[in-house]
């Protein structure tokens, strides 16, 4: 693999925003990341960035489709084609997000993942996010009330045994009878549990937080609201520092004075953002079948028939564009976009410019649009 210099560009790194700067990709890796002008090292290839802005892959932990496909409808092409659509929107490392369906249809979306990984056409999967089926019908959402169930450690275990570790979260209620018990054993496996449609107290969220869950899915959607007398889950979150949060800043999911509230209680360092993107992302209005529903897109906004809101249509790089356009500081809005995904993952080597990281690297225009997504230093899309 040929060297590659990355010259004139905004890079966006941990420490700030470098004005004027060059990446050197060597192997797959981030060799040396130079602030101001600098010659070409000698046997690189120079990438001319037109001055445009160089960001860090972004890592989505929560997305189920796009471009019309479903990934729980049991085909490698649709967990193919949303792995293509990620690496267009910004997205280098994406979870398969499953909806609460039959167990059958979990293990075989387990099975479709297995054949997929290494052979990635786009963004790389990092592992699983089993979102259900241990929900609370109280706060279901979108989720089909047909397939939730209380938390069962015997299924679990089924599901472990046949994901091993490609299983890396587990969205759950907590307070349903087993919530607490499933919490511990699965973060005692070093799974990421985190919490959603769930009608917990604070005095139950707070529980499971010591049980071992540290993450809560699509913050204020799905879940008890605050109150000043029930503050509920959401405070419990709020006041545990290990504890990370979701965000979908699509301009329905969350007010912006919400997602700023966010950003002042946990700073970019326990806040991520996401996608929760159904098929209908990049398909543009329409009508979709989607977790048993039907899901109807209009002006971008996917809702059930009774007016529910059904996931997302936003892109990485359109949530990026939208929390700085709340006021949040470019370098924080990329590290909910890129370094806190990873470092909730545990992925050391990704989410950030920096010496030795995975030279995972997006060129974004002013818009924020993908110019090109480079992964391991291969280019996998480039604009047309």
């Amino acid at each position: 693999m040929e060297d590659l210099w990355i010259d004139n560009v905004r890079v966006v790194t941990q420490a700030g925003v470098i004005g004027c700067g060059s990446v050197l990709v060597r192997q797959g890796r981030l060799a040396r990341v130079v602030a101001g002008a600098s010659a070409c090292p000698e046997g690189a290839r120079t990438v001319d960035g037109a001055g445009q802005l160089l960001v860090p892959g972004m890592i989505d932990v929560h997305i189920h489709g796009a471009q019309g496909h479903d990934m729980m409808d049991g085909t490698r092409r649709s967990i193919e084609e949303v792995s293509r659509a990620c690496a267009a929107t910004g997205c280098t490392t994406f979870l398969v997000t499953s909806v609460s369906s039959t167990l059958e249809a979990l293990l075989r979306l387990i099975d479709r993942v297995r054949e997929v990984v290494g052979q990635e056409p786009g963004a790389r999967i990092a592992g699983i996010h089993a979102e259900g089926p241990y929900l609370n019908v109280r706060r279901k959402g979108m989720q089909n009330e047909a397939f939730l169930r209380h938390p069962s450690l015997k299924e679990m275990q089924q599901v472990l045994d046949h994901a091993g570790p490609l299983l890396k979260m587990v969205t759950l209620a907590p307070e349903l009878p087993g919530g607490l018990e499933l919490t511990r054993a699965l973060a005692s496996r070093g799974l990421i549990v985190a919490l959603a449609h769930s009608d917990a107290t604070y005095e139950e969220a707070t529980a499971a937080f010591h049980e071992g869950a540290s993450h809560v899915t699509h913050c204020f959607n799905g879940m008890r609201p605050i109150h000043h007398r029930e503050p509920g889950l959401i405070v419990a979150a709020f006041e545990q520092p290990q504890v990370s949060l979701q965000a979908i800043v699509d301009g329905v999911h969350l007010h912006p004075a919400i997602v700023r509230l966010m950003h002042r209680m946990k700073g970019p360092g326990r806040m991520v953002l996401i996608t929760d993107a159904l098929q209908a992302m990049g398909m543009g209005d329409g009508v979709y079948a989607f977790g048993g529903h039907q899901v109807t897109v209009e002006g971008g906004v996917a809702r059930l028939a009774d007016g529910t809101l059904a996931s997302s249509t936003v892109t990485m790089n359109g949530a990026l564009r939208n929390t700085v356009a709340l006021g949040i500081s470019l370098t924080d809005a990329v590290a909910m976009a890129a370094t806190t995904p990873a470092d909730v993952l545990q992925l050391p080597h990704k989410g950030r410019i920096a010496v030795g990281a995975d030279a995972d690297l997006v060129l974004l225009d002013n818009s924020f649009q993908v110019v090109w997504t480079m992964i391991g230093g291969r280019l996998v899309y480039q604009a047309a």
